[in-house]
């Protein structure tokens, strides 16, 4: 059943666009620019956040003037993570590449358009990539994206992602459905995703796809500084994440996790 076909409640559905445009951006928000942002009437917007706020959903700073996301809404978040089974085990197997690679891995998810972080452990290098749980990416920007789109029919990557040109987050972002499908196709002869600074300057990316579901919903990644990211490197890592992940699906699917 799609959106069009269920009947939305004016309120929940205006609750979940205010929670959702607070949990986008990196700080407080003024009121008068969330006003802007939903486009909701003043008096209807005024009514949500005060009942908001009343239950934590919202929190308010500067005496009412700014709002932001408040502690349930946090509390809500982790138990997603916390009911998710595959996920102790995916930490764990993050734990392993970092230790044999020394660069920071990342377990992901697929949700539509985006990749979601569930997990991150970090390299302990002065300049090492960072990615807080809960961030949201575009999938066409990401080598964890890639891998699991990947996995889909080109029909399916069409619906999920928006027409030409795709949002870009750097100078080097793929921006055609054409080109990005023509990665998909690399990445389904190879094994795994690669990217090179299109989601953030500086860096490259590989990526592997956990196959416990089919197709897969979730994959495992490392960053690596561009510097060292020759071919040579490419492959003695995507071995070693390819190797652990083989492990992981078989864990997986053994305890019947799907």
């Amino acid at each position: 059943m799609t959106t069009e076909e269920i009947r939305l409640v004016k309120s929940a559905e205006r609750s979940l666009r205010i929670l959702e445009v607070l949990g986008a951006a990196r700080g407080p928000m003024s009121v008068t620019e969330l006003h802007k942002r939903t486009g909701y009437p003043r008096s209807s917007l005024h009514q949500l956040l005060h009942t908001m706020i009343a239950m934590s959903w919202i929190e308010t700073t500067n005496e009412g003037a700014m709002v932001g996301i408040g502690s349930r809404a946090l509390l809500v978040g982790t138990a997603y993570l916390d009911r998710d089974p595959a996920l102790p085990h995916a930490i764990r197997t993050l734990e392993q590449i970092r230790s044999s690679t020394g660069y920071t891995a990342h377990y992901a998810r697929l949700e539509g358009a985006n990749v979601i972080y569930l997990a991150t452990r970090e390299s302990t290098a002065p300049h090492r990539a960072t990615s807080r749980v809960g961030r949201q990416l575009p999938a066409h920007a990401t080598a964890l994206g890639k891998s699991l789109l990947a996995e889909l029919t080109a029909a399916e990557v069409s619906f999920d992602l928006p027409p030409d040109p795709l949002p870009p987050m750097t100078a080097h972002t793929v921006s055609r459905h054409a080109e990005l499908m023509r990665e998909l196709e690399s990445t389904r002869q190879r094994g795994y995703a690669v990217e090179r600074e299109q989601n953030t300057l500086g860096l490259g990316c590989i990526a592997v796809p956990v196959s416990y579901r089919i197709p897969a919903t979730d994959a495992i990644s490392c960053s690596i500084p561009l510097a060292r990211f020759t071919e040579e490197e490419i492959q003695d890592v995507s071995t070693i994440i390819k190797d652990h992940v083989q492990q992981l699906t078989i864990k997986l699917r053994t305890e019947g996790i799907r």
